[in-house]
């Protein structure tokens, strides 16, 4: 935890309110974002209870499983939750613009820009917590490799086309959500908790309705009060007014309205399969009916206040500015999107259980890269995160008191001009170690030289950025009197080192493909979760 958010939750609790920590918003949000609040049944891992999902604020689609052991009704749940899911994800692969992407000419080797197509928006999906994350990732590991009818006739209790396909969007979505910076899956206590601190812990801040109690509290109500009062409580039958952000469920909701809910509706379906007329199987269809009816009930009355208390998070948000920064990686986003729909296009096989060496690697240099970005570039848009680099040592802001001509030593001298700035700041700066700033969207090197008047004044030689000609630029340098902020930490991540191919993957890391240890598995097999 950086020194400015301790600072903001030191104040959050005496002032009773949530502070800022942020001036912008540093993720993306869609002009019509899918929302999910799931809910599972208490004791099984991934057994779906219900869920409330759309788009539109105001009418919700409500999914609920009555009986959630029985494996039909969780197939039917999956395919209703695929009937909602996967149409809103069509609506953004067909509407695409073209782009150029770098790749490697099979036959020479190099690397050349070709025109491919880029998805002109791309799909997001908004849950309440990082727990909902998780669903969304085991539902979709456990939907991928499901076999259906055309596939496998004579596979047992087959599911439907569209399952096994939803199963391989969640699962993309879930490893997008891994990326640092990525908005394709969101968590709203994760972004709100990004952008305002609170006085209670980052574990209490998972519980949505007390974050935004102490983001938006009543009037007259402080945010601890708002927020103990959002955990605890109850109504007249002992019901939380608030129930957990999803996928859990309060115990008092499970024992007392769910667990006799649904041995009603047990009792019911048991009876209609006994009805021995007409007559009587009508009365015990009704009571059947009316059973479920009631579950759902149940299921709208705890998850209603979660989806409208995401909206209103969704507000707070939308009220901030978007950093400068997050369209270029909701880019990034619409790039992984429309991959994943060219692979699916395409009928490769879904994502493996488990990734070979050579992707875990790459998939891990990604997210250490993404995430040094991602800290960059919410400091260059932010100057509320650049006061918290600036105090950590990490950057510096002052004013250019002096520029001096220098140039190189050499046959062909070039411009390195020395900057003299003043500075209240203390950044660990050593000898020639290098520092940045943004200059017209691009980083600007230049070394360090050393320090006059006790520190107060550092001296600077730039070293690029300042064209090809003998003198500077005009404007590819500071001038006397510029107020200009430098940073320890470089704008764009470099690459790594290049990793081999599958090919030639060493036999420590599980051997080249074609060994019977490399072979990867055709379908995931059954777990305990599969079998209830």
């Amino acid at each position: 935890m950086s020194l400015i958010s301790t600072l903001a939750r030191l104040e959050a609790v005496h002032s009773g309110r949530a502070q800022p920590t942020a001036t912008v918003r540093h993720r993306h949000l869609s002009e019509r974002p899918l929302v999910l609040v799931p809910l599972t049944t208490a004791g099984e891992a991934g057994a779906p209870l219900g869920a409330l999902v759309g788009t539109d604020r105001d009418a919700p689609r409500l999914l609920v499983v009555p009986q959630p052991r029985d494996r039909d009704l969780r197939f039917a749940f999956l395919a209703e939750l695929a009937d909602v899911v996967l149409p809103y994800i069509d609506t953004f692969a067909d509407d695409v613009e073209a782009a150029e992407r770098n790749e490697t000419d099979p036959e020479t080797g190099k690397r050349v820009k070709v025109e491919v197509e880029l998805c002109a928006d791309a799909p997001q999906l908004i849950v309440p917590s990082r727990a909902g994350i998780e669903l969304v990732r085991l539902l979709g590991r456990s939907m991928r490799f499901r076999r259906t009818a055309e596939q496998d006739p004579e596979t047992p209790h087959p599911a439907p086309p569209r399952v096994p396909l939803l199963g391989r969007w969640l699962t993309h979505f879930g490893e997008r959500a891994r990326v640092p910076g990525s908005a394709l899956l969101l968590a709203l206590t994760e972004v709100l908790g990004r952008h305002w601190a609170t006085g209670q812990s980052s574990l209490e801040d998972q519980h949505l309705a007390a974050l935004l109690a102490w983001i938006d509290p009543p009037d007259g109500v402080s945010g601890a009060e708002a927020a103990l009062d959002a955990e605890l409580r109850r109504d007249a039958r002992g019901q939380l007014v608030c129930p957990p952000a999803g996928p859990a469920t309060d115990p008092a909701f499970d024992n007392k309205l769910l667990a006799p809910a649904i041995e009603r509706y047990d009792r019911a379906r048991t009876a209609l399969a006994a009805a021995e007329d007409g007559l009587e199987a009508d009365d015990r269809l009704g009571e059947l009916t009316a059973a479920e009816r009631e579950i759902r009930s149940l299921v709208e009355s705890v998850t209603r206040p979660t989806w409208e208390a995401v909206w209103h998070g969704l507000d707070l948000l939308r009220a901030l500015p978007e950093g400068a920064h997050a369209v270029d990686r909701w880019t990034r986003d619409r790039w992984s999107f429309t991959g994943h729909r060219d692979r699916i296009v395409a009928g490769e096989p879904p994502q493996p259980r488990r990734d070979d060496a050579v992707t875990a690697a790459n998939k891990l240099a990604t997210r250490e890269r993404e995430q040094a970005r991602l800290d960059a570039q919410e400091a260059l848009d932010d100057p509320l995160v650049m006061a918290g680099r600036r105090l950590a040592g990490e950057a510096f802001a002052g004013e250019v008191i002096d520029v001096v001509m220098a140039y190189s030593e050499g046959k062909s001298p070039r411009p390195r001009p020395l900057v003299t700035v003043r500075t209240d700041d203390r950044p660990h700066l050593g000898e020639r170690v290098k520092v940045f700033r943004s200059l017209g969207g691009k980083p600007q090197s230049a070394e360090f030289v050393g320090h006059e008047e006790d520190g107060a004044l550092i001296v600077l030689r730039v070293v690029d950025k300042m064209g090809r000609g003998k003198e500077p630029e005009t404007g590819s340098l500071p001038e006397k009197g510029d107020r200009i902020c430098f940073t320890l930490f470089e704008h764009e991540q470099r690459g790594g080192a290049k990793l081999p191919d599958q090919e030639e993957t060493p036999w420590t890391h599980g051997g080249p493909p074609g060994e019977e240890s490399a072979v990867q598995e055709s379908a995931d097999p059954v777990t305990e979760e599969d079998v209830l």
